[in-house]
């Protein structure tokens, strides 16, 4: 019976994930679709608990100490954790809760082998091989996966919050496909030969190590694909999981979260003009290249600044202002002295949207989440194309700290890193006024053309301070 209940509990559990999954699609229904999605889990997790009994013994789980007391310390510590975490922080944790899913995927690797091993040992029926064979292979794929998943999201985390630099050396790409091409042809042997369980630590060590080698030399400006791709890959692991241990939901589970991951990879590559291909072998977006690109675009000519008063009365008088947030906004907590900027130039009769690239920020939808915490309406957030269908036909577009997403180099200088990427064309519009601290790069570590264009004034200062400063001023007008 017991059996029966447990199946439904996963088949419930499945079910949250997949609705949850497409709620998420849509920022109207996307929080009720992650509390379902959750509320689904925790069915899971509880029917595990109380209903899953061994086939071969009949006994029901007992080290009920042990279960709670991990749930408990890991409810305590993500909760806190989430709390405390700024907006601007939230990609860190992401490749951190990412980190920790690919490290439990590994370590159920071990754990199974090590089971695996011994059940070889006591049954010597040679019929019984090529039945665990299968599950080796399943074995050496999830620990594979995941620790590379594990080690690659460390680093990512480490460069998202500036401990680890950039590191290139000559013949990386090489280095890094020979350490995998061993980790697989150890696999490979292991799943032939599994008895053989040293190599099981051989593949885990060139696993890790090439997690680090793969992330280490990417630019800080591409971390949204790699956060992409690791989550894809802590996906599937989760799902080799689910193989091992025939848990219905946990396979589910996993494949969402690989397939999701993959479509969100392939589509930051396409937004950043980034091929799969040099992604999955880590030679894209250099942080060596960018700084010497930089450096030559250093002399581009002079930039005009505007005042704040001049600001004011320029937005008061338009008739449409386009808003483009970026990671200045996130670092300064200015989203909500930015909505009060908008409803009052509404209250003005301005008509107001927000301009957002695909990688603004430091991860994909961070300028969503971020302008959602101010609580600006969905219908005035415009997406990529849409917005520059309308920079044309914009008085006054208001840069707040972005700077790659809207550099001209990215259409006219062959030269550039970020040649091809996809922009948004600013440039367009009547009038573009940029808010920065200084006149230093964007974190793809290059000059911008933009702000040396006539169209374009230089507004310096915290953002949230020079919006707080503003919204003043245009009242006072």
């Amino acid at each position: 019976m017991s059996q029966y209940l447990l199946t439904i509990c996963y088949l419930i559990g499945s079910i949250t994930f997949i609705l949850g999954l497409k709620m998420l699609s849509n920022p109207a229904s996307a929080r009720k679709g992650n509390l379902l999605a959750a509320a689904g889990m925790s069915i899971a997790i509880f029917g595990t608990i109380f209903l899953y009994k061994d086939i071969e013994t009949g006994e029901y789980l007992h080290n009920y100490t042990w279960i709670f007391g991990g749930l408990l310390i890991g409810a305590i510590i993500g909760t806190l954790a989430a709390k405390k975490v700024k907006m601007t922080a939230m990609p860190e944790m992401v490749s951190l809760f990412n980190g920790m899913g690919g490290a439990c995927a590994a370590l159920i690797s071990l754990v199974e082998f090590n089971h695996l091993s011994k059940e070889m040992l006591s049954n010597p029926n040679p019929l019984f091989i090529p039945h665990e064979q299968t599950k080796v292979l399943i074995i050496v794929i999830g620990l594979i996966i995941g620790s590379v998943s594990f080690a690659g999201s460390m680093i990512a985390w480490g460069k998202l919050n500036g401990k680890v630099k950039d590191m290139s050396f000559t013949g990386q790409n090489i280095l890094n496909l020979l350490m995998l091409a061993a980790a697989i042809g150890c696999a490979t042997f292991l799943v032939m030969h599994p008895e053989q369980s040293m190599l099981l630590y051989v593949i885990l060590a060139l696993s890790l190590i090439y997690g680090i080698f793969f992330v280490m030399p990417i630019g800080g400006a591409d971390m949204p694909v790699v956060i992409s791709l690791l989550n894809s890959f802590t996906g599937v692991a989760a799902a080799c999981g689910g193989f091992l241990y025939d848990n219905k939901v946990m396979l589910t589970g996993g494949i969402l979260v690989g397939a999701a991951g993959t479509l969100l990879t392939i589509l930051m590559c396409k937004a950043m003009n980034r091929s799969l291909k040099n992604v999955l072998i880590g030679s894209f977006g250099g942080g060596a290249k960018a700084g010497v690109a930089g450096s030559l675009g250093g002399a581009q000519g002079h930039h005009k600044e505007i005042s704040l008063s001049d600001t004011a009365m320029v937005m008061t008088y338009a008739n449409k202002v386009m808003i483009v947030p970026g990671y200045g906004l996130a670092v300064a907590q200015a989203q909500h002295a930015c909505h009060e900027l908008e409803k009052i130039l509404t209250e003005k009769g301005v008509e107001v949207k927000y301009a957002i690239h695909p990688v603004a920020g430091r991860m994909p939808g961070h300028m969503n989440v971020l302008l959602a915490e101010a609580d600006v309406s969905y219908d005035h957030l415009l997406e990529m194309e849409q917005a520059n269908d309308e920079f044309a036909t914009t008085d006054v577009v208001f840069i707040l700290g972005a700077n790659d997403v809207v550099n001209p180099a990215a259409k006219s200088d062959p030269a550039s890193p970020i040649y091809g990427m996809p922009i948004l064309n600013v440039e367009l519009a009547k009038t573009v006024i940029v808010n920065k601290r200084s006149m230093k790069p964007g974190y793809a570590g290059i000059e911008n053309d933009l702000f040396f264009r006539p169209k374009t004034s230089m507004l310096f200062g915290d953002a949230k301070k020079v919006l707080q400063d503003l919204c003043t001023e245009i009242k006072n007008s």
